[in-house]
């Protein structure tokens, strides 16, 4: 019984910075209430404010790949560690120097890091924990990460208001990179057994045969689409339809993470007693409710109370796929989480298209369908995978 605590012991020590570094993931999510207040400093267009997450989220689909080769070398903990000391470097520049130049840069930087970050941090969980204790552990991992992602708006507001100037949050942000760092640093993490023969681009792009795994990178490119369509769009349509200021209209973005964090607090209990299966079902159908009656809403309240079940709704369902792709082929666990990780380049991808769209329109309702479209691929796509691999 002694042996069986002291090892229980050791796993909580080993989870907790990397758990805790999953708030580090939830910096990207920062650049939703951020383009907001470059489009306004530099009066830009919608196209080229979205040039922000494109700047972000692109670096997904070139570096994931090539960082799971990577870890197959110099292991998860050491990837995780260098993603962070760009991740200081990045966060200081807005600082340092504001422009839209200097903001794409940071992003950039932001992007190649949290890329790097991801596809480390979800393999590293199972450096410490396997089965659905992995799931359990991903979807804690959200949990935190969504804090993250609920603070940064309320935090930019704090700096604007009391700081003089919205960028003074980055230094805050690279404060608590410094910390993940060298907690994570003092902690011993088991290491994984090397791939002494580590695969190919094409060996990586050859999953992709596997019907399933197909499936769940799509679901993690227009999962992550919606999410950062969300982020984006939110005080852009709050403004729009109930003609509130930006600083009111940001705390918006602030109500999907809370409910984002909300749902997947309550979604790692969930899971631990019901079928995944049966949870993304039902979430995606809520969220395609929920997106279909925002089309249609002008009310201030009624934007944020459905944008708060559009969070909810989606809280659970990257870590769901997430967690269902390691398992598929858990003996390429790094390879299948750089191509995972890649499809967060619908991160880029679906802004962009949203950008365009509501600049041809000249309304928000574009970004909106754009955003309703992720979510009915998948709903789609919840019903299409076989239970067994859900459950």
């Amino acid at each position: 019984m002694n042996i069986t605590n002291m090892n229980r012991e050791k796993t909580v020590f080993a989870l907790l910075p990397i758990v805790f570094g999953f708030f580090i993931t939830g910096f990207v999510d920062v650049v939703g209430i951020s383009s907001s207040y470059v489009q306004r400093d530099f009066n830009l267009s919608d196209t080229m404010a979205n040039f922000l997450p494109f700047a972000v989220f692109i670096w997904f689909f070139i570096f994931s790949i090539p960082t799971g080769m990577l870890m197959n070398k110099v292991g998860r903990k050491t990837t995780v560690q260098i993603s962070n000391g760009i991740t200081l470097v990045a966060m200081m520049i807005p600082f340092a120097y504001y422009s839209y130049a200097s903001c794409l840069l940071a992003f950039g930087l932001l992007g190649i890091a949290n890329t790097m970050l991801q596809v480390a941090q979800n393999p590293l969980l199972a450096n410490v924990v396997s089965g659905k204790q992995l799931t359990g552990a991903l979807t804690t991992g959200q949990f935190i990460k969504a804090i993250s992602s609920f603070s940064g708006p309320f935090i930019a507001a704090f700096a604007a208001s009391y700081w003089g100037s919205w960028q003074t949050m980055f230094p805050v942000f690279a404060g608590v990179t410094l910390v993940s760092s060298l907690w994570l640093q003092a902690t011993p993490i088991p290491r994984e057994r090397q791939n002494q023969q580590p695969s190919t681009f094409a060996e990586v792009w050859a999953l992709l045969s596997n019907k399933t795994v197909l499936l769940l990178f799509l679901g993690i490119l227009f999962i992550v689409g919606l999410d950062v369509g969300m982020n984006i769009t939110t005080p852009k349509w709050l403004m729009e339809q109930s003609q509130i200021p930006l600083q009111q209209a940001g705390y918006g973005v602030s109500v999907y993470f809370a409910c984002r964090t909300i749902g997947t607090f309550i979604g790692a209990f969930l899971l631990a007693r019901y079928s995944a299966s049966g949870l993304l079902k039902i979430s995606t159908l809520v969220a395609v409710a929920a997106l279909v009656l925002l089309l249609f809403s002008s009310d201030k309240m009624t934007i944020f109370v459905l944008v708060g079940i559009i969070g909810f709704a989606g809280a659970n369902v990257f870590p769901i796929l997430f967690s269902m792709a390691l398992g598929i082929l858990p003996d390429k666990a790094n390879e299948v989480s750089g191509l995972m990780v890649t499809g967060v380049a619908g991160g880029a991808l679906i802004p962009l298209i949203m950008g365009m769209i509501t600049d041809h329109w000249n309304s928000q309702s574009g970004a909106v369908i754009v955003i309703m479209c992720c979510a009915v691929y998948l709903l789609a796509c919840a019903f299409l995978l076989k239970p067994r691999t859900v459950n």
